[in-house]
């Protein structure tokens, strides 16, 4: 007589679909008649069965290879319920189908609320249902088998692709860089060779970057605000390039038309680097280091706050070593001398920040002796930005 709760079918056995191999069941039952009955249906239909006699038992066998866990619920020692808890634990995934003889609704909630993927009552009176439960349970296992192999696989791609692509913006990072250097290394060359043709401006940038890179560590400065620094001072007259400056080594002092073609280079040079985006914050160190803090400077009449800390610092080592150089029209002053002159313009052409910064580094700083200084005007000087 079939069981009231099951419905009887007319199903053959077979395999779940698209199942090639059989499938590996545990079931669990003290009950050692039952226990054996129901391996040799599940045998019966293909399957490759390994029968465990408690939950302890079941436990010491359990691999993630099981497609499909039979459990009884009233055993010894571990119930079906607190075996299954401990299944889960382990995250494998594999469905599990209570069997028991209670036929309370109460066991059925608690099965399918810890996880059971069905319910079986025995006995077993319509064998056909029986074999359509365990099927669809190994396809529910398949499918999880499925998704995570598919998962993993994916995860390995993206991973792989992750790599490769990480691989490859390194290699552009690499080449960019060195595009960067290069270009930025041209146009220094360019600037040097300009500057070599005059005895009185020979050496120039390099001691401007020197006397600029002893300011920016004395306050400080962070290693990517000294970079941009290196680079804005050996950039910070390039637009000399392209103008003629030679009425700069007359004697005496210049007339207004003389200054007004002075005073182009600045911007002539922010235009020149402009095309470099990546030297978008020395274009404008180079653009505005001879404004002046009091608005009186050139090209842009900008002060105070308006100029920022590294262009303020560049306009004090620039003005130094103008002080300090040979000129075809005056003397130059020593260190002391100029120390005093730069003082005396702070708050209007200078920053006291800054200035302060610099004297006391003069005072450390052995390196600017004469013979130094003779040394830096004879040889190339960048500390930061290299090939």
């Amino acid at each position: 007589m079939t069981h009231p709760l099951l419905v009887k079918n007319n199903l053959t056995a077979q395999q779940p679909m698209n199942r090639q191999e059989p499938a590996k069941i545990l079931i669990t039952d003290d009950d050692s008649l039952v226990r054996d009955a129901v391996a040799k249906i599940l045998e019966m239909f293909g399957h490759q069965v390994s029968p465990t006699g408690s939950g302890e038992e079941a436990l010491e066998v359990l691999t993630e290879d099981f497609d499909l866990i039979i459990l009884d619920i009233n055993m010894p020692g571990m119930d079906g319920f607190d075996t299954i808890k401990e299944i889960n634990k382990r995250g494998y995934d594999i469905p599990v189908l209570f069997l028991t003889g209670a036929g309370s609704m109460e066991y059925a909630i608690k099965a399918i609320n810890l996880g059971a993927y069905d319910f079986i009552q025995k006995p077993i009176e319509d064998i056909d249902l029986f074999n359509v439960k365990i099927n669809r349970a190994i396809e529910k296992r398949m499918f999880v088998i499925k998704e995570k192999t598919y998962t993993e696989d994916l995860e390995a791609e993206v991973a792989a692709k992750t790599k490769e692509l990480a691989e490859k913006n390194k290699l552009l990072q690499q080449y960019s860089h060195h595009l960067e250097v290069a270009s930025v290394n041209t146009i220094i060359t360019l600037q040097t060779a300009l500057e070599e043709k005059d005895q009185y401006t020979a050496g120039h940038t390099n001691r401007v970057t020197h006397y600029a890179m002893l300011i920016g560590r004395s306050m400080g400065l962070a290693q990517e605000e000294l970079a941009i620094l290196d680079r804005a001072c050996q950039l910070h007259d390039v637009g000399k390039l392209v103008i003629d400056v030679s009425c700069i080594q007359k004697p005496g002092p210049l007339t207004d038309e003389e200054w007004q073609l002075v005073r182009k280079h600045p911007v002539i040079g922010e235009n020149i680097i402009k095309p470099l985006s990546f030297l978008e914050r020395e274009g404008a160190i180079v653009r505005h280091h001879h404004e002046r803090l009091d608005g009186k400077g050139y090209p842009d009449g900008l002060g105070g706050d308006e100029l920022d800390l590294l262009t303020k610092i560049v306009t004090v080592a620039d003005s130094y070593d103008a002080m300090t150089s040979q000129r075809s029209y005056r003397i130059n002053l020593n260190r002391e001398d100029a120390v005093t002159e730069l003082r005396s313009c702070i708050d209007s052409q200078f920053d006291g920040e800054v200035v302060e910064h610099f004297a006391s580094v003069l005072e450390e700083d052995s390196t600017l002796s004469q013979n130094s200084m003779q040394e830096l005007q004879e040889n190339g000087f960048s500390e930061l930005f290299t090939t």
